[in-house]
């Protein structure tokens, strides 16, 4: 997962444009504004790519402490190339953060790469503070499963070709439709999240349900 990332990591953000019809970053911004953070929070951005939330969260609090982290090395140099400026190397199964650290943690895109989603939970909600927020934006199975079926269908054929263009090499981004396949429902994320410790979960699906966000209070 390190080295795929490592190898994808300066398309990162045009491919996360791609897949969701340019639409990214408006949802960034409404999983920020969904968030009500005090004035010097202190925010974890878990995978956090090249830094999008981490960027967001500063324009709309100048006073919040946000910290950056992500398992690649290649992106978070790319987070600290573009303005992020607390980044650090960690791996979401196990943070070097103390219980009940951080006020909100947002997660953008990171949630189907994680090799044990509950265990993951557990341990976002192990530094959450009580009353904090865990904000998520991904990609999920639509419950329908004809629509399920076209959507997979969909991200593979796009995802072989932009792998193609930009790499030569058509599997590089099939990895989203792949770790699809076994991942969950928008229902079911938001029932994990109230399995471990989280309540008011506020679910909102894009794209026929093949996208989401979610914000949820730890109880």
């Amino acid at each position: 997962m390190r080295q795929m990332f490592g190898v994808i990591a300066p398309r990162y953000d045009f491919i996360t444009r791609v897949f969701s019809y340019g639409m990214d970053r408006r949802w960034k911004r409404q999983g920020v504004a969904m968030a009500a953070m005090p004035e010097r929070a202190v925010v974890l951005d878990l995978a956090c790519g090249t830094g999008d939330f981490s960027k967001l969260v500063a324009q709309r609090c100048p006073q919040a402490v946000t910290i950056a982290a992500d398992l690649t090395h290649g992106m978070l140099r790319l987070a600290r190339s573009s303005g992020v400026e607390e980044a650090v190397c960690a791996d979401a199964m196990s943070m070097p953060f103390r219980d009940g650290a951080f006020d909100c943690i947002f997660i953008g895109y990171g949630l189907r790469n994680f090799p044990r989603l509950e265990k993951a939970v557990a341990e976002i909600e192990r530094v959450t503070k009580p009353g904090g927020l865990l904000v998520s934006l991904d990609f999920f199975l639509p419950r329908n499963p004809v629509l399920r079926q076209i959507y997979l269908g969909y991200l593979f054929l796009n995802g072989a070709f932009w792998g193609t263009v930009l790499h030569g090499r058509p599997r590089i981004y099939t990895y989203i439709p792949d770790s699809l396949r076994s991942f969950v429902s928008i229902d079911d994320f938001s029932s994990i999240l109230r399995r471990n410790g989280y309540g008011k979960v506020d679910a909102r699906g894009f794209l026929f349900g093949g996208i989401a966000l979610h914000c949820a209070a730890k109880r």
